[in-house]
């Protein structure tokens, strides 16, 4: 190895070393550092140091230095911020998708972005009572998901629910899905497949972590009417807890103190009419499903639907009142 390459090796590792174990109240002063390049197989002594950490910052590596009885040196410059690892943390612990080894698995190496002193206060976090999937094979799943949509080819895939006793039982008595991926997407706590059903020309969504022995198919995807154009921001406004179904235009009519969920549910964007005695309207695509009329039950009396999508709400009120008088 000439002198050259051993000097950009042992200028990284010092950057490696700053980056982990330092931040502006834990500082690594010239001994220590030189002692720990030591332990990684590496000789310096404090003039090549200085060198080193003047050409780190030559070319924009930010290594900071405070000056006390010997110079002490630290990384504030870093890819995300403490409260931007926080909140990656959190949405890790809050994701149920996600097994209980592999969130703390991914915890640990958030909080390693933020240093070492740093990431030990990350790690002690609140624990989100969140129940937790048990497929560890879903990780598998993504893998081969992303391939086959970068590479726009057809994935296929066993599916696959629990009976009453916890074992799986397979849809189509275990006869293979092959279908079009479009996109991941992360809803209701859960992974789903967004995907075109050659079979029955529609577009489908399937859980991840349902999915099993997934693999990418050498046919290319089929396009269809359905995918030309897809909005993935429209469909997720549109479609409740990945219900899959057929886009219909519903008329809202509203108690205008609902106005701040409405917005919630279907974005900013959309155009509300204010109508007589404190009530307003706004009219939206959505595939209708029972959690969208779940939904409407949660708003009560402050909320009407109109048309046949109306009568359709009644008759699912109607159908549970029905079952528990």
């Amino acid at each position: 190895m000439s002198n050259e390459q051993s000097q950009r090796i042992r200028a990284l590792k010092v950057y490696e070393i700053l980056c982990q174990e330092t931040d502006e109240d834990n500082p690594i002063g010239t001994t220590l550092l030189i002692s720990k390049l030591k332990v990684s197989g590496i000789e310096c002594d404090r003039k090549t140091l200085y060198k080193d950490i003047k050409a780190l910052n030559d070319y924009g590596f930010e290594i900071m230095c405070t000056r006390e009885q010997s110079n002490k040196y630290y990384v504030v410059s870093r890819k995300f911020d403490i409260p931007e690892l926080r909140i990656l943390i959190d949405a890790v612990q809050a994701a149920s998708f996600i097994t209980p080894g592999k969130t703390k698995e991914l915890i640990d190496k958030i909080a390693s972005l933020g240093g070492s002193s740093r990431g030990k206060v990350l790690k002690n976090t609140t624990a989100f009572n969140t129940i937790k999937q048990k497929n560890e094979g879903i990780y598998y799943n993504v893998a081969s998901l992303d391939e086959g949509i970068i590479a726009k080819r057809q994935v296929s895939f066993a599916y696959f629910d629990y009976n009453d006793i916890g074992k799986r039982v397979y849809r189509k008595d275990g006869e293979r899905y092959i279908v079009n991926p479009i996109a991941l997407v992360f809803n209701d706590n859960n992974y789903y497949l967004v995907c075109y059903n050659d079979k029955y020309q529609n577009i489908s969504n399937y859980r991840v972590d349902r999915m099993e022995d997934v693999r990418v198919e050498d046919a290319k995807i089929t396009k269809s009417e359905c995918t030309e154009g897809f909005n993935l921001a429209e469909y997720r406004k549109q479609t409740f807890s990945m219900y899959g179904g057929e886009l219909t235009k519903v008329e809202i009519a509203f108690d205008k103190s609902l106005t701040d969920v409405i917005y919630d549910k279907f974005g900013s964007d959309v155009r509300i009419t204010c109508v007589a005695d404190g009530w307003c309207k706004v009219s939206v695509k959505i595939v209708p499903s029972p959690v969208f009329f779940g939904w409407c039950c949660s708003l009560g009396i402050k909320l009407k639907l109109s048309a046949k999508i109306g009568e359709d709400y009644k008759r699912f009120i109607t159908e549970i009142v029905d079952k528990f008088s």
